[in-house]
């Protein structure tokens, strides 16, 4: 398995939900109508009529939703658990997928429904509660973060027929497992400055030699024997991530490894920290490209190259810049803006001549009601998405950009600071997270192991209703 990189704190927070915001609120940069002409987009069909073509009509979708595919421990799997989730998946992944696709991807879908009930399942034995308080503050946390108002993420679920109860799930099993994971680490949670000094040792000998950011996707197999069902689910991930498929999202939702909370990421890994099929693949693949499947020990590997850089040199420019964001007091039809919006782009354009410096930046993001945050921290101008470093790339310090206009308002932003410098450098810290990582990855996939081979597990077949069970543990095997 690839190692992961950050801090052991996220896996106590809500990072892989807070990609699922992201997109909800995301919209993209648009312009003012000069004319009448315009795309108009057909109406799709709803979420729910896709995910239920080729299960039954809708005379009798309700007896179908209700129908057990799988039991777990005593634990049900409905066929409405399912359903949810690929209506969830295809909102958030901002994607429509056939009966085809759906047909290929529910087996490994319910594999995935199973382990999550599993991991529920040790929660609660472990007496792990996340109360309905916590679960509020995160989901308020998920709209806070992306600019949403209150319930916005609520009111989305509902308009496409995803209940908020799959959300909430995977929100306490994320929040719950991470504790579980902690629990079982206990002392090794702690890493040494010796442990860190170590490290630093070895990574001195590797200068010069090439490291990668890479995210990863991990499908494990069960029989090595017999991988084909998950190859054939590798494969039709793959090709909806090359169909435009976000790659944080969809690693989010089907990632069995524990960078799934991070979307996939896992930072820049050097090579003796990969798998050498992955390595192999990484030294040649270009910049964004998605990876054929590649066979590691337990199951496959997507994997997507965002770099790559020769560790103890990487130049990179640095910018500090201040956002001022003024709101819409509705949403945007660029074919029709309204006085108001029409308002908003003159006093934009004004300020945008008279503003000279981030403090003035400042203040007038505060004026306007500090609606998003006037500072977005320090970014690399390198790995910024490519529309935003165009925007940022020819402009200097004090320099303001041109309006950028959305569906809920117009931002401008301004360079407060430019530097070039190495950045190549891998902190202790960074050091210490990578360690860390390690430990949990290795932790988590025996408790996984554990928790699949004590379990009863009875998979109903589809035809007939009858089930095969999996598994059968002896009585004291849970306590």
């Amino acid at each position: 398995m690839i190692y992961t990189k950050h801090k052991f704190s996220q896996y106590r927070s809500t990072s892989c939900l807070a990609l699922m915001g992201i997109f909800l609120a995301f919209a993209p940069a648009t312009t003012f109508a000069t004319s009448h002409k315009g795309h108009h987009a057909s109406t799709p069909q709803s979420d729910s009529q896709i995910v239920s073509d080729g299960y039954s009509s809708d005379s009798n979708q309700a007896s179908t939703e209700s129908k057990i595919v799988a039991i777990i421990n005593g634990q049900l799997l409905t066929q409405r658990d399912i359903n949810n989730r690929e209506k969830l998946f295809q909102l958030t992944a901002g994607i429509r997928l056939t009966p085809d696709v759906l047909q290929r991807m529910r087996p490994q879908l319910i594999k995935q429904l199973i382990t999550e009930r599993l991991h529920t399942q040790e929660m609660l034995r472990r007496n792990i509660n996340i109360s309905p308080e916590q679960i509020a503050q995160a989901i308020a946390d998920i709209e806070k973060r992306n600019n949403m108002p209150p319930n916005a993420l609520r009111d989305r679920l509902s308009q496409d027929g995803v209940s908020l109860t799959t959300l909430i799930d995977q929100i306490r099993l994320q929040l719950g497992w991470g504790k579980v994971i902690q629990q079982d680490l206990g002392s090794q949670s702690r890493i040494t400055a010796q442990e860190v000094e170590q490290r630093q040792k070895a990574l001195k000998h590797e200068v010069g030699r090439p490291e990668y950011l890479i995210s990863e996707i991990f499908v494990p197999v069960e029989n090595a024997r017999h991988p084909e069902q998950e190859l054939q689910f590798t494969k039709t991930i793959i090709q909806q991530l090359r169909n435009g498929a976000p790659f944080p999202i969809v690693a989010a939702q089907f990632s069995q490894a524990q960078s799934a909370l991070q979307g996939g990421a896992l930072g820049w890994v050097q090579e003796d920290n990969l798998d050498p099929e992955v390595a192999a693949i990484a030294r040649k693949m270009p910049i964004g490209a998605i990876s054929n499947p590649i066979q590691v020990a337990g199951g496959y590997i997507i994997a997507t190259l965002g770099g790559r850089r020769t560790i103890g040199n990487e130049m990179g420019t640095l910018m500090k810049i201040k956002q001022v964001f003024i709101p819409f007091s509705s949403k945007l039809n660029p074919q029709h803006p309204t006085p108001q919006q029409v308002s908003v782009l003159n006093q934009v354009n004004k300020l945008r001549t008279s503003m000279h410096s981030c403090q003035q930046a400042e203040e007038a993001n505060q004026k306007a009601g500090n609606v998003r945050p006037s500072d977005p921290g320090e970014v690399q101008l390198e790995r910024l998405n490519p529309e935003m470093a165009n925007i940022l790339q020819d402009l200097q310090p004090g320099q303001v950009s041109k309006p950028l206009v959305s569906v809920d308002g117009i931002a401008l932003l301004m360079v407060c600071s430019r530097e070039k410098k190495n950045i190549a450098d891998i902190s202790a810290s960074e050091i210490a997270n990578q360690l860390l990582n390690q430990r949990v990855e290795q932790i988590s996939q025996q408790l996984d192991r554990d928790l699949h081979r004590q379990a009863i597990i009875e998979i109903q077949k589809p035809d007939n209703g009858s089930s095969k069970k999996t598994s059968s543990p002896t009585k004291d095997q849970h306590k």
